[in-house]
Order: structure tokens, then sequence, then C-alpha cells
């Protein structure tokens, strides 16, 4: 069947427990074009790419390709269809060599099934000559540079004769030198006829090499316009164009002295020269777009991963900060993004969770104090309403909203001066969400100096008194509560 386009989706949805990640998607991707997808972090463009892969199945829609109706059961379903993926994160198997990495899994043989590792060679070499990629197909992986085991990654997916390749933030970890070779060869291409998804969050790349941009945002498809008919401001404003609907519990509070002062605080190849400050009572928000180095900041200043220039004070006073020890013994508490990965030990009762920090306090000769230990756990399940059975229910078997509750909990306990709190209602209901949102503020009230990471916009808008934009590990600009909007946010993020 002739069409113009190559990938046709017809109602497209997606759902994991607790949320719907693709929302009745419509989209249309015209051959030998190369077409940007753009949206907010989580606005659901990997979650399709992963559909269209066929990592994921959709719960409900049809995908065409080449005209044609097509059910994926698994990613070589999708490269024997001709549909390729470079994956935001690289995986190579480092100790393999080039042509041995393009070839992984379809080697050449010869006689008695030994490998033709002179014909893998020669092939890889035509692949990455055909790509005008200047690099020997017998060097190992591990020598190469990022940059150039982006470019493996290209000639792999090529070999595969894809007629659609996916690139998802192909140019998050190289440079813009590196970025005009890329953009030479995705020119290249597009003119032997290959189709193009690209995901970027760069808005000048994307002007730069797309033919049609489609906007993403909550799940949903908001539009697709060509590329030529867009400015950044209504790209912006097709990203971002929706009102604040949740009610956020920002109270006002004293704003007191410095807590926490940051200078030139640098760590190689994450972020550099970030400097601010937050003061008692007051709610900082640090936003910026995955990569920009938001997370990184906060476990460099927790001691997590120390950074490697730049200077830190609490209270006026230079400290050195190299463990989280130190931090907590500088009155600092870090509700970390991932509760299940970094934060709760889930097979451990509520009471094990919420004393593991400060359990000093509640052991005398290695054994615990039970009755101390359960009157301040019962205190602060009943401050922060926590809804457990009892203290001994194990963390696997509580809400979301619950276990987070637990782990703000555990640093209560230690009455921090100083509370860094990184996504701190990801994936939680909305109730649960208004009642961290007061807890947040009523903290904030008694003096305690926060900082909140968070990627959703409202969420940094409703609730921070001052916000500090990253955009790849640089600083762009700090929002006063009053003069922030999403618009200016986003072109902050973005630049």
């Amino acid at each position: 069947m002739d069409t113009e386009y190559i990938l046709e989706l017809e109602g497209v949805t997606k759902e994991f427990p607790g949320v719907k990640a693709l929302d009745n998607i419509h989209l249309k991707v015209r051959k030998g074009t190369v077409h940007a997808l753009m949206g907010e972090n989580g606005a659901g463009k990997s979650t399709l790419m992963k559909i269209i892969f066929g990592i994921y199945t959709p719960d409900r829609g049809v995908i065409r390709f080449k005209g044609n109706p097509i059910k994926l059961h698994g990613s070589k379903d999708a490269i024997r269809l001709g549909i390729s993926m470079i994956h935001q994160e690289l995986s190579p198997v480092p100790h393999m060599t080039v042509a041995e990495n393009i070839f992984l899994g379809r080697e050449s043989t010869k006689g008695f099934g030994w490998i033709n590792r002179k014909k893998m060679d020669q092939e890889a070499g035509e692949w990455l000559q055909s790509l005008n990629i200047n690099i020997d197909p017998r060097t190992k992986m591990i020598d190469l540079s990022i940059a150039n085991m982006q470019m493996v990654e290209i000639a792999t997916a090529v070999s595969h004769h894809a007629d659609l390749l996916i690139m998802d933030e192909p140019t998050s970890a190289i440079t813009d030198k590196e970025v005009e070779r890329l953009f030479a060869i995705i020119d290249s291409l597009k003119k032997k006829g290959v189709t193009i998804i690209y995901i970027s969050h760069k808005m000048d790349e994307i002007f730069k090499i797309s033919d049609d941009i489609t906007v993403f945002r909550d799940g949903q498809c908001i539009g697709t316009k060509a590329a030529a008919d867009l400015t950044q401001d209504t790209l912006i404003q097709m990203m971002v164009g929706r009102e604040i609907k949740q009610v956020f519990h920002k109270e006002p509070a004293d704003i007191g002295e410095v807590a926490l002062s940051v200078r030139n605080l640098t760590r190689n190849g994450k972020f550099r020269d970030v400097s601010f400050e937050v003061r008692k009572g007051e709610i900082l928000g640090i936003a910026g777009l995955m990569g920009s180095g938001r997370t990184e900041i906060i476990e460099s200043i927790f001691g997590i991963v120390p950074a490697d220039a730049g200077e830190i004070y609490i209270k006026g006073r230079k400290v050195t900060i190299k463990s989280p020890q130190d931090a907590i013994r500088y009155k600092m508490g870090l509700l970390t993004e991932d509760r299940k990965i970094t934060g709760a030990f889930l097979p451990l009762s509520v009471k094990d969770n919420m004393i593991i920090s400060s359990i000093d306090d509640f052991t005398v000769k290695g054994y615990i104090k039970g009755k101390l230990a359960n009157d301040m756990c019962r205190a602060f399940v009943e401050r922060l309403n926590i809804k457990t059975p009892s203290l001994n229910q194990t963390m696997l078997n509580l809400s979301g909203g619950n276990q987070q509750k637990v782990l703000l909990g555990r640093w209560l306990m230690n009455n921090p001066d100083i509370l860094i709190l990184d996504e701190p209602t990801r994936g939680i209901d909305v109730g649960a969400k208004a009642e961290i949102h007061k807890l947040m503020s009523r903290l904030a009230q008694t003096g305690k100096a926060i900082i909140m990471i968070s990627s959703e916009l409202p969420e940094v808008l409703g609730m921070s008194d001052r916000i500090l934009v990253m955009h790849e590990g640089v600083p762009k600009g700090e929002l006063e509560r009053e003069k922030a909007s999403q618009e200016r946010l986003m072109e902050l993020a973005y630049s």
C-alpha cells in the first residue's frame, strides 16, 4: 500500500499502575523526513517510542508501518520490519570490537561455525564509510570516545537496513563539534530515504534539523506542525499551555538568615560554577530538564558524590562535606529521587525505616530502646497522617504516598535545619501530594530551609519562593515567585 506516511498511530493508549502514560495518541510521520518529538519530562515521548520499537505493548490502538497494521512482540520484530532505535543510554559491549558490536547476535560465520572476523570487519568498515564515520572497525569500544560510541550505535542501527530510525536524546553527551557531525549523518540518511524520529530537549537542534514537530503534554499529543511554521515562543506555548489546576498549599513564612550557601560548586562532567543560597523559612525550587544536573548538585552538597571544586557554607561557616554522615552532622536531610531504589528499605518495617538515620539515638550497647523508638515513631505517624495498621507493617505494603511520608518522618526525627527534597511527590496520588505540600509549608514556617527539585512545572511554580533554573549543568537564572511563569521557566531550561 502506497502512502506518504511511513508510520501512523491511531488511538494508542498505554497505562501503568496509577498512571495513564499515553492517552489516545494519533500521530503520522512522513517518509524521508526528520520528525521531532518535544515535551516536558514525563510527557510520554519515550514511552511511545518504546511501543513503536516493540519494548512495550499498547493497551489499545493501531500502529501502521508502511501502510500495514503491525503488532510487535519485541524489538526483534521491529528490527525485522525496518525500525531501529538508538537509546539515550548507550549500552556497548566495551571489550568487544566495533565490528563485533555492530553485528552482535548476527555474526558472519564460516566452516564449522567459526566467526568470520575478516568479513565482519570488512562489512562494518563499509557501513561506517557509507556514513562518513572514520573509525577502525577493529578498535575496541572501550577505547572510543562517547561521541564515537554514539556513531557506532548509528551504524549498527542503519546496518539493520532501517527505514525508520528513532533517536532518543542522541546529543546529550557529545560536544557541539560532534553534534554537527551527527547532523551531517542525519542529512545523509534522509537523502537515502531513511525517516528519523528525533527526541531532544534542545530547541536549537530541533529547529535546525526537523521537518515536522509534534508536541506531547501529560501523555497526550497536543499537535503536529511544520517546523517552518513554528517559533520558539509558540513551541513553548504548546508545551506548557495548560493552567495550573492543582491547588498548592503554599503558606507564607518568615524568611530568615541564610542557612546554606553554595559558591562555584563544580563536579566535572556534571555541573559547573553553581552558586545559590537558601534561607530559613524559604523553599528554593531547582528546575531543569533531564540531564540538567539538578540531582547531581544536591548529591554533592549531601556528600554522596563530593564536588571537585567550590565551597559550601552553613550558617556562614565554611564546611567540608565528604560523606552523607558529614551532611547529617551539619543538620541536613535528603529525600532521594527514587524512594524504592535509594530511599526505602522495602522488606523492613515502618519503624525500622523511620529510625534508621537516627539509630544511635535509639540504641544502648547495640540494643534498641523499644519504647522510645515506638513512642517517637507513633508520634510521627500521627503528625504526618501515615496510614499504616502498625509500626511493624512492611514498607512494601504501604501506598507510594505513605512510603514517602515515612521517609520524610525518617529525616524529621533528626530535626534537620536544611531539608533537601528530590521529586518529593513523584508517583503518588493527588491527595498524598497535597498532604506533602502542606507539610512542606508547615516546615518552612518553623524555620526549616528547604530545597525542592521537581520535574513538574506546576509544583515548582506553586511551592517555591525562588526558582534556580539549570540547563546542561549550568545555572541559567533565578526567578522570584512573583515573576515566575511556565513560559519564562521553560525559556531558561531550554536556553
